[in-house]
């Protein structure tokens, strides 16, 4: 076991591995990628949000990183600019801030490598797509309630989302098309996780 001290500034919300780098998202808005194997474990700093990183994901390729935060701002992180800046504080590859609440949902797309699902709290409701190597939007869905998790299937090109306010629902999703395929009801408050 180990604990890893120094960086945040007030308590972390948000966690991420990739390989041997557990990354931290902190009350402060800031974001760290911590080596575990060696003792000075802090060796890239992001710096971005305004308010509490609510999300962090790794794509599967392990070279960029999605944060969330309650400032409702997306941005996407590319370790290759990261180590050629030979600079621990790293500057964002995209700064996405068309979600109107905080971003916590976030799922990289197992089939497309530089697609990236994210969803939006209770003022936006909307799951957005991204073509992280532009940064462009792609499509965005209003599903009506508050977006708390996403979840790309491993054998379909199926999304499934869980909500809070005010249907507490999972919802499973046919992508691109975005078809409702089924509707799961029943918990009696936000379903914030989920896991396959």
């Amino acid at each position: 076991m180990r604990t890893l001290r120094g960086g945040h500034q007030s308590r972390v919300g948000s966690l991420a591995w990739n390989s041997h780098i557990l990354t931290t998202g902190g009350m402060d808005g800031l974001i760290f990628n911590n080596d575990v194997r060696i003792r000075s474990h802090i060796v890239e700093e992001y710096k971005g949000h305004e308010q509490e990183v609510c999300g962090l994901k790794w794509s599967s390729s392990g070279q960029q990183l999605a944060s969330g935060g309650n400032d409702n701002l997306l941005h996407i992180w590319d370790r290759t600019m990261a180590s050629e800046q030979n600079a621990r504080q790293n500057q964002w590859l995209h700064r996405l801030d068309d979600h109107r609440a905080a971003v916590k949902a976030l799922a990289w797309c197992p089939f497309q490598g530089n697609l990236l699902a994210s969803g939006g709290g209770g003022s936006d409701r909307c799951i957005k797509f991204w073509n992280t190597h532009t940064g462009s939007c792609l499509n965005s869905v209003d599903t009506g309630s508050q977006v708390c998790a996403l979840l790309w299937s491993k054998t379909e090109r199926e999304l499934l989302s869980s909500h809070g306010f005010d249907q507490n629902q999972l919802t499973l999703w046919k992508y691109p098309s975005m078809v409702r395929m089924a509707e799961l009801i029943g918990h009696t408050s936000r379903v914030l996780f989920m896991a396959m």
